[in-house]
């Protein structure tokens, strides 16, 4: 794996879910922390909603991808993942949950990601990273980004400028 491309909070935007995969390498990996879809609520009347276009892509993806449910998904759309799960990257583990439940972790969790809250964070407490990487289609503060995990760094990137927002060691 060459970075982790983590993204949350699409909510069906097939122009960001294109955005999401632009963005990705040969050898990289993406974590998208929940409500890719949004099957529950979703506006089918939106052009750019396009859920069943972003869940065939998803059937011929060839890079690895990490992904669980938001309170805004419909397990019966996408079956087969789960509302939390733990993966290594970069010899580090990584739990990855949306946010709308409470997250249970133990202190040996090197990267806890989240998304649920539309706006982008990313702080160190003691050992572990915390990262939300916001959403690049309807972010809360204005600010389009999502996250990247690298060999030795966490960072959250503008996606209309590239500027790195803040860069954290691992």
């Amino acid at each position: 794996m060459k970075k982790l491309i983590v993204t949350a909070d699409i909510h069906g935007s097939h122009s960001s879910w294109l955005t999401i995969k632009n963005l990705l390498g040969p050898l990289d990996e993406l974590a998208i922390a929940g409500d890719l879809f949004d099957t529950k609520y979703g506006n089918f009347t939106n052009f750019d909603f396009q859920p069943e276009s972003i869940k065939k892509d998803l059937s011929h993806f060839n890079q690895v991808f990490y992904y669980v449910y938001g309170n805004c998904d419909s397990p019966a759309f996408f079956p087969g993942f789960d509302t939390q799960i733990k993966f290594k990257a970069f010899n580090k583990s990584v739990i990855l949950s949306h946010g709308h439940r409470s997250l249970s972790y133990s202190a040996d969790m090197d990267i806890i990601i989240q998304g649920h809250t539309h706006l982008c964070s990313l702080e160190k407490k003691g050992g572990q990273i915390f990262m939300n990487p916001g959403s690049i289609t309807f972010p809360r503060n204005g600010i389009h980004a999502y996250g990247v995990i690298e060999n030795n760094s966490a960072s959250l990137i503008e996606l209309k400028t590239g500027n790195k927002l803040i860069v954290l060691d691992l």
